[in-house]
């Protein structure tokens, strides 16, 4: 039974990340490509990033780095304590959703001064 809690709790955990991360990065990356269309649309992008072809390869760059970060959270598997299914949802949302809509604003932007430093894009 303890296995799996535990491995139920990590599934959470992970999944909660992997959504919260994806909103975000749509949230980063679509108005930086929309703005070409539709120029009216420039105060939309609140990352300001370089260009489309930045943005995307900024995102592309941070999936990657993101996916290889979560390996040892699902090897190790994310904390356990006996809780309330709400307890540890608000749990999960807080640690794991609060984090996978900030570290795609913040990585994401990194790489972007990046590459449009090295010119990459």
């Amino acid at each position: 039974m303890e296995v799996g809690k535990q491995l139920l709790s990590t599934r959470g955990a992970l999944t909660t990340f992997s959504i919260a991360n994806d909103v975000a990065k749509y949230f980063a990356v679509i108005p930086a490509l929309a703005v070409v269309v539709f120029p009216s649309l420039a105060a939309l992008n609140i990352m300001d990033l370089g260009s489309p072809k930045s943005a995307i390869l900024s995102a592309v760059i941070f999936n990657a780095l993101i996916i290889v970060a979560l390996i040892p959270v699902a090897l190790r598997g994310a904390a356990f304590k006996a809780q309330s299914e709400e307890a540890a949802l608000r749990r999960n949302l807080a640690i794991y959703g609060l984090g996978g809509i900030i570290a795609p604003f913040i990585g994401i932007k990194l790489i972007d001064m990046i590459v449009c430093t090295l010119g990459l894009a």
